[in-house]
């Protein structure tokens, strides 16, 4: 009883803040989802076939639900769900039925206004619930691949460490090879010129993990293209760890980034794409951004946070521009959103 008195305060908050009911489909095509999102929801997916061969899933993901939903009837850009999710999971007594309570902004013009009023919604339902001491950790994918992008190395390790990073583990590998040059051996990159001529003959609109066979056939032929001998590898690794190890109040970020830039002799243009956690100062919170921060799932593009209740997280969410591109969109969407953490409230 008591969760669903809280849970209706924060829908309560969410219609004040004009978001509007979403109820995505609970059954989806299975293979929709793993073609355009990649491997992450396979094995916690609950899949059956139907008579007619094709094969469906409950949904998995709410984000990715209802940004399907988005894509399908064109239904409010700025919307709520509070509905349930269904994974399996490896833990022993976890629960496969998941209540999600969250909001999402899509398709909208105003990224750095959206960003605030995601964070800002979530911050009023915390306070309409009696949630005390309050902090919110923020980071921004954007501001990573600045940096990487600022930074004289092959294309094909730039491309490597941005899609990786979201992944901690095999993102120190890539580190750890890049310091050391190890790199792709001849036979490796002879088979990825074969493949590139043999997906020449393809479709080029047929949809891989979700790239495209035209998206797909770019990056390898950058990934030809580039030069294989590459000597600055130690000293780039270090540039890049010294950004990560970036870990302030909100409030000094902007010395933070321009004494990193000094000592590393970067442009001051460099980070000039921060706007939207420049502009979370006028929340008024206590807010520690962490270069280092990332969510677990790989399609965060921008600003990711997590909000705080003493030392319980019950909140999270980012911007995610590429998702509805990946989900079928003919090109990046700006989206953002979060998700109340039920269970912590």
């Amino acid at each position: 009883m008591k969760s669903k008195k809280l849970s209706e305060a924060i829908i309560k908050t969410f219609k004040t803040n004009g978001f509007v009911l979403s109820e995505p489909d609970v059954l989806l095509d299975s293979d929709y989802i793993i073609e355009r999102s990649g491997e992450k929801f396979r094995s916690s997916m609950f899949t059956f076939d139907r008579e007619d061969g094709k094969t469906m899933c409950l949904r998995p993901d709410l984000t990715v639900a209802s940004c399907i939903s988005y894509l399908q009837n064109k239904s409010s850009s700025k919307i709520y769900y509070s509905a349930q999710a269904y994974r399996r999971s490896s833990g022993i007594g976890t629960n496969f039925i998941n209540d999600q309570l969250g909001i999402e902004i899509l398709g909208s013009k105003n990224l750095i206004k959206d960003d605030f009023k995601v964070i800002s919604t979530i911050l009023s339902s915390a306070k309409k619930i009696k949630m005390k001491k309050i902090k919110i950790k923020v980071g921004d994918i954007s501001l990573f691949k600045s940096l990487i992008n600022a930074l004289e190395m092959p294309e094909r390790w730039k491309l490597r460490l941005i899609r990786h990073f979201w992944r901690p583990s095999y993102f120190e590998e890539l580190l750890k090879r890049l310091e050391k040059n190890t790199d792709i051996d001849a036979v490796t990159f002879d088979a990825d010129k074969r493949r590139f001529y043999e997906m020449k003959k393809l479709d080029q609109d047929k949809v891989i993990a979700g790239r495209s066979i035209s998206e797909i056939l770019k990056r390898f032929d950058k990934k030809i293209k580039d030069p294989r001998s590459f000597a600055d590898g130690k000293k780039i690794v270090k540039i890049i760890k010294t950004f990560l190890k970036i870990n302030c109040k909100l409030s000094k970020l902007d010395g933070e980034l321009l004494n990193f830039t000094k000592k590393n002799n970067l442009k001051k243009s460099t980070f000039k794409k921060f706007k939207s956690i420049q502009n979370l100062k006028k929340l008024n919170q206590d807010i520690n951004f962490v270069a280092d921060f990332r969510r677990d799932v790989e399609y965060y593009t921008g600003i990711v946070f997590e909000v705080f209740s003493g030392t319980k997280e019950i909140a999270s969410g980012g911007r995610y521009d590429d998702l509805l591109k990946s989900l079928g969109a003919k090109k990046s969407i700006s989206a953002v959103g979060a998700a109340i953490n039920l269970k912590n409230i």
